[in-house]
């Protein structure tokens, strides 16, 4: 099976994260990371910094790894580094998704992630409280 290799952003402002829903291809509408494939020659971090400033117009300060997510598609192997980031310039123009949302923890599962991602949801989970700072704020209505 061929593996892929991308980078993925988990995006974050205050107690929230970006999520982006995919506008194309075999996995539309689902919910992901935004992110892409890593060219020969980059390492994680320079891929994720061009990704970000291509699909958002956006650039990004590239932190701690988070998780790199190893799985398997029926087509392929996906391996994708996923990195906290923060914004350092741009106004988030979605140029290949068709929405974004900013979610806090209380709305983590409120869209249809990717199978990749829901990985990586857990793992955001883990560490909300140490990379925000904060207890966890629930939503209450």
């Amino acid at each position: 099976m061929k593996t892929i290799r991308v980078v993925a952003a988990v995006i974050r402002d205050e107690n929230r994260i970006f999520a982006t829903q995919r506008g194309y291809g075999d996995y539309k509408d689902g919910w992901e990371f935004p992110g892409g494939k890593i060219e020969p020659g980059e390492t994680s971090e320079q891929a994720l910094v061009r990704e970000i400033k291509e699909e958002l117009e956006t650039f990004v300060q590239v932190e701690d790894l988070i998780k790199t997510i190893e799985y398997d598609y029926p087509e392929f192997h996906l391996s994708m580094d996923c990195y906290w980031c923060r914004i350092t310039g741009g106004d988030l123009v979605l140029r290949e998704h068709e929405s974004s949302k900013w979610l806090s923890y209380a709305e983590l599962d409120s869209v249809d992630w990717l199978p990749a991602d829901r990985i990586l949801i857990e793992a955001i989970r883990i560490q909300w409280k140490a990379v925000f700072g904060t207890e966890r704020k629930e939503k209450h209505e």
